[in-house]
């Protein structure tokens, strides 16, 4: 039994969710987001709440409860405040910098990485080695961060790479004589 799919979704002010034909729908002061619901899950909105119940007690249904629950979540925070992901750099001759829609990461290797933000993403470079990424959709902005973390793992030896703020990186020790 799930527990998270208990609990209803608040839905703050200034946010407007629909529910027509199993299609989802909130709108806020940062943008517009929809989702579609899986049909063993039923949502409801009653007085500033969203409420997802499973239409049987089979164990797909009850399975799909507490995920559809989430995603209903993150889509009503993500009109309302948008999700946030920072990434650090760390390596002599790392950095990054933005040049209109590209970013551009030079990560030791014998050639500089450009990476185009895609479209909904909004990234900043207060420093040359803090990368902000922002955006409305948790999933696009997660994606984002992996894949620019991704072209340098921070490794074990010295820590070198990109990592989240505030990851901890397992260090071990190096060859002894």
């Amino acid at each position: 039994m799930s527990r998270i799919g208990n609990k209803p979704v608040m839905v703050p002010d200034g946010v407007t969710v629909e529910v027509v034909n199993r299609i989802l729908s909130a709108k806020g002061k940062l943008g517009e987001l929809s989702m579609t619901v899986v049909e063993q899950v039923e949502i409801t909105h009653e007085d500033n709440q969203l409420v997802v119940t499973p239409k049987d007690q089979g164990k797909t249904a009850r399975s799909m409860w507490g995920m559809q629950r989430a995603l209903a979540q993150n889509l009503v925070t993500g009109v309302s405040e948008g999700f946030v992901k920072e990434l650090e750099i760390q390596g002599v001759g790392y950095r990054a910098n933005l040049q209109g829609k590209i970013l551009k990461l030079q990560l030791g290797h014998s050639h500089d990485i450009d990476f185009p933000i895609p479209e909904g993403i909004k990234i900043e470079c207060e420093r040359p080695t803090a990368i902000k990424i922002t955006g409305i959709d948790k999933q696009k902005v997660g994606q984002v961060a992996a894949v620019i973390r991704s072209y340098r793992p921070p490794e074990p030896y010295k820590g070198k790479g990109v990592r989240y703020l505030g990851e901890y990186i397992f260090r071990k020790e190096g060859k002894k004589k």
